[in-house]
């Protein structure tokens, strides 16, 4: 297995060159990707240019570039400018984020999303491999029937010959999906213990397209913080899983709070994202289970967090993306290097 980190969104009280200290101390440790998130705040394909420059042989991935955003031209183009710039070492993650986004940010209606990420990705493969971008889908068209415009191919050519591409995916449809037309899937709020249900859905869609898993990354991103405080460790972790499971969504549409539903925390979900829409967020991180927390993430003192590494790692999982909960220079980089001590 694997280890990344992921840096999130642009910030998180560290500067730029506190962020790409981290990254080179990564690359140092042995990490083998770095990854960059975006929502509606900075855009990760920037971030990951520039960590791109300060780095020479860490994986650069995206966490994702967000499907509304970017037509799958423009994605291509992205992910193939990034790959020449570091030698050939993106990794490109997609994903179609959410109806509050996609429709508030970006003006892109959110529906047929299996349809639209199963073309979308025909059409991104088809510009990176510098075919003339034809296509006649259901939701895509290319080029426009009633207009000048004609087949284009890419200009510029990546350094790989096929850049990976990772779907990220939480329901059991786009969890197919990604094992049907992906390289790898990125699941967020990832349970081993529920490995076997998910390996199934993967399985399913993998003999749609008549492939094995082979070859096929799972590459969780997981939450992190090494103390022998387990309480402290546990209460690093509730501010974002209160906000993804009670505030990521309408109440009729949260694709986290279902995940964790299927996780058998039926009446828990159901009551963090009540007291979340009130307004009351620090009583829903309160309301998370222990139980909850401890399955999701590896928080706690060294022996237990040992322990969680080894359950990822008997589970299937190829990459283990860390994003240390930690707001200080100097305290991500000490997560940093106990998590890569800790998965030795």
């Amino acid at each position: 297995m694997k280890l990344g980190i992921n840096v999130g969104y642009w910030g998180l009280g560290i500067g730029p060159q506190d962020q790409l200290g981290l990254v080179q101390e990564a690359e140092r440790l042995g990490y083998d990707s770095v990854w960059a998130a975006e929502a509606y705040g900075s855009d990760a394909a920037t971030v990951l240019a520039w960590l791109a420059a300060g780095t020479t042989k860490i994986k650069l991935g995206s966490a994702i570039f967000q499907m509304p955003g970017r037509s799958p031209a423009l994605t291509a183009m992205t992910a193939a400018t990034i790959d020449e710039l570091s030698g050939g070492r993106m990794l490109l993650g997609i994903g179609s984020s959410g109806p509050q986004v996609a429709e508030g940010w970006h003006g892109q209606r959110f529906g047929r999303q299996l349809q639209r990420t199963r073309e979308y990705v025909a059409v991104v493969r088809k510009a990176l491999s510098r075919e003339r971008l034809e296509f006649h889908g259901e939701t895509l068209e290319l080029p426009l029937p009633d207009g000048p415009g004609k087949p284009l191919k890419l200009m510029i050519s990546p350094v790989q010959e096929r850049i990976p591409i990772y779907l990220a995916a939480i329901g059991p449809k786009n969890t197919a999906l990604a094992g049907e037309i992906a390289d790898g899937w990125i699941p967020t709020f990832f349970s081993p213990e529920h490995v076997g249900d998910l390996r199934a859905l993967l399985e399913e869609g993998a003999s749609r397209s008549g492939r094995s898993l082979e070859n096929f990354d799972i590459a969780p991103t997981v939450s992190a913080y090494v103390s022998d405080d387990r309480e402290l460790a546990r209460n690093s972790m509730r501010p974002l899983l209160a906000l993804y499971i009670g505030g990521m969504g309408s109440r009729d549409q949260n694709f986290y709070n279902k995940l964790v539903q299927r996780y058998g925390f039926e009446q828990a979900a159901k009551e963090i994202q009540g007291l979340y829409l009130e307004g009351k967020k620090a009583e829903a991180g309160e309301a998370i289970p222990d139980e909850l927390i401890d399955m999701v993430s590896l928080c706690g003192p060294r022996d237990v967090v040992r322990d969680r590494i080894a359950a990822f790692r008997d589970a299937g999982v190829g990459t283990l993306m860390v994003s240390p909960m930690a707001f200080t220079p100097e305290d991500r980089l000490q997560q940093l290097r106990a998590v890569a001590e800790l998965a030795a």
